[in-house]
């Protein structure tokens, strides 16, 4: 008897989705952001939440939930229920580098979440304070730092498990250099900590640091992806710098809770795809340093997979835990 009231209600949900799409939404719908206000992962929601405030003709608000390098706010979309009402925009940190991380999460990222759509993908940068590294490429800034004690100089990041962290952590592996961890909650703190030289090195998303590259306070000199980046194509890569297969990408993208019915799913992918090829929606994101590339659930899901696969391996190599 409970096996057959189980089918019956999985059955009762398959016919009730179509409706649902057709319905929904019937109340606001927030994004959870697990980072602070102000950042690049941010912004983007907040592009999106209100081109989908006017497809949707509901409120998309906003919540910011940061901390623990984004497990805070993941943790709090799982918890939330899977109608419709609740969304989560991650990133490569907080849907990635987490699983890495910690050994106790109450979610897999790798399925306990349904992907929606990635949204946007970027390079970080590694930049640094000019006034206490003063070099104008990795080969200088190399010998500079082998030529003081290890650990001497401190690297700033958004959090630990953030892209920032781990990208730093990779550098460190493949140079064979130690540089001191010092963790800020949000990039504010991080991009001040570098200007004001107590953490003069730091690799980052690009929108967290322009200001300070163009107001001359950091000084960039090299981007993390395999390829120059279109926007800054007089910029070199790690990878042709000597640093060979150096790559990190950060992204974003868009999941459900748990239980989120496929129905929804396929009402929101078209609208997400129009709002991408908006030409003011792609000006805005270019300007965050990134681009516009909303997929299909599957390619969320296989970059969620891989980039656990590339952490879960630096992790091991660099001995890099956080317990709780």
């Amino acid at each position: 008897m409970p096996q057959r009231r189980a089918l019956l209600a999985s059955a009762f949900t398959l016919l009730a989705a179509p409706s649902l799409a057709q319905g929904w939404p019937t109340r606001p719908m927030r994004i959870v952001v697990p980072d602070a206000p102000g950042g690049g992962n941010d912004s983007t929601a907040r592009i999106f939440a209100n081109h989908l405030e006017q497809a949707l003709g509901q409120a998309v608000p906003v919540d910011n939930r940061a901390g623990a390098g984004g497990r805070i706010g993941v943790e709090h979309a799982f918890r939330s229920p899977g109608d419709g009402t609740t969304l989560l925009l991650g990133n490569a940190g907080s849907n990635g580098i987490n699983a890495a991380l910690y050994r106790d999460l109450p979610y897999n990222l790798e399925t306990s979440f349904v992907p929606i759509s990635l949204l946007v993908t970027g390079p970080n940068v590694l930049a640094v304070n000019p006034k206490v590294l003063p070099v104008s490429n990795l080969a200088e800034l190399l010998t500079l730092i082998r030529s003081q004690p290890r650990g001497h100089f401190n690297y700033a990041t958004a959090g630990a498990g953030s892209s920032a962290h781990f990208s730093a952590e990779l550098f460190k592996a493949m140079t064979d250099t130690d540089l001191v961890h010092v963790p800020f909650r949000g990039a504010a703190g991080m991009a001040q900590a570098a200007v004001a030289g107590d953490a003069p090195f730091l690799i980052a998303n690009m929108v967290n640091v322009m200001p300070f590259i163009r107001r001359g306070e950091l000084r960039m000199l090299a981007v993390t992806s395999l390829e120059r980046w279109p926007d800054a194509p007089d910029v070199p890569t790690l990878h042709e710098s000597g640093l060979r297969g150096f790559e990190t990408i950060a992204w974003n993208g868009l999941f459900g809770p748990p239980g989120l019915p496929d129905a929804i799913v396929q009402r929101l992918l078209p609208e997400l795809r129009r709002i991408g090829q908006l030409p003011e929606v792609v000006d805005r994101i270019k300007l965050l340093g990134g681009s516009i590339v909303t997929s299909t659930p599957d390619v969320l899901a296989a970059r969620v997979r891989a980039d656990i696969a590339k952490w879960k391996d630096l992790a091991q190599r660099a001995n890099i835990r956080i317990d709780g």
